[in-house]
């Protein structure tokens, strides 16, 4: 069942973003006025055929890629506003305001996994005691607390994208930005994952908010919300849009 937010005030809002590559005759408008927002608490899927834009989308919101148009606000209070900044001026973004989950994991292998959020929170200007506390408090929180130790070929897909998901949240970033998260996963590990984000955005006490790039419509419907992203913009979605058949019979 989709749950109903209580929360009012977005914790994500994207404003007339535009993006393009190239000049002259070979330019490429990619996204053309971008509009969505996140709530606090929320689960948002995107979907949208390959090429359409949802990782260029995804980049400028995690302050990897200036936008040419556009805003971006997170949070409420002392809010992160950027979109046309270089990525160079956006650092604040990357360290306080988004996590990133990727389809591949990224650890470490010669250190163990709560190393691997450990040192992340180190990189970010963490001293090496908060990082360590922040740490464990985040592989408890995705339900590994019995792994911390493990190297990253001890653990299975599932697990290891769990110690991915810890390290994005390890730092209080109010915002993930999943990008096919569940891409290297088998279906069974793939739904644990998304029941995992659920379960992180339902928290009374600290909920985040995730966006998540994914091609599954399975599993974006158990999302909060579907956004379907096509010639330059996004607009709200179902499973039959997601799959590109507005009309026809039911799938």
């Amino acid at each position: 069942m989709i749950r109903t937010l209580a929360f009012v005030n977005p914790m994500l809002e994207v404003s007339g973003l535009k993006r393009g590559f190239g000049s002259g005759s070979n330019r490429l408008e990619v996204l053309k006025g971008v509009d969505l927002s996140l709530q606090r608490g929320e689960l948002v899927a995107l979907m949208g055929p390959s090429g359409c834009g949802k990782s260029t989308l995804l980049n400028i919101i995690g302050g990897l890629l200036k936008a040419d148009e556009g805003r971006i606000k997170i949070g409420s209070r002392n809010p992160l506003v950027y979109g046309t900044k270089a990525p160079n001026q956006v650092i604040d973004v990357r360290r306080k305001g988004v996590g990133w989950i990727f389809q591949d994991f990224h650890l470490l292998d010669h250190i163990t996994s709560l190393e691997n959020v450990i040192l992340s929170l180190e990189l970010a200007g963490t001293s090496s005691q908060d990082a360590e506390r922040r740490a464990i408090n985040a592989m408890e929180r995705v339900e590994l607390g019995d792994r911390m130790h493990f190297m990253p070929n001890e653990l299975s897909g599932g697990q290891q994208q769990r110690v991915a998901v810890a390290r994005a949240i390890a730092g209080s970033r109010p915002l993930l930005l999943a990008d096919e998260p569940t891409g290297n996963l088998d279906v069974k590990a793939g739904e644990s994952i998304i029941s995992l984000f659920k379960e992180l955005c339902a928290d009374p006490d600290d909920p985040i908010s995730v966006l998540m790039v994914t091609h599954d419509p399975i599993l974006a419907s158990k999302a909060d919300r579907m956004l379907l992203m096509r010639d330059g913009k996004t607009a709200a979605s179902d499973i039959r849009s997601a799959w590109g058949e507005s009309t026809g019979d039911p799938i």
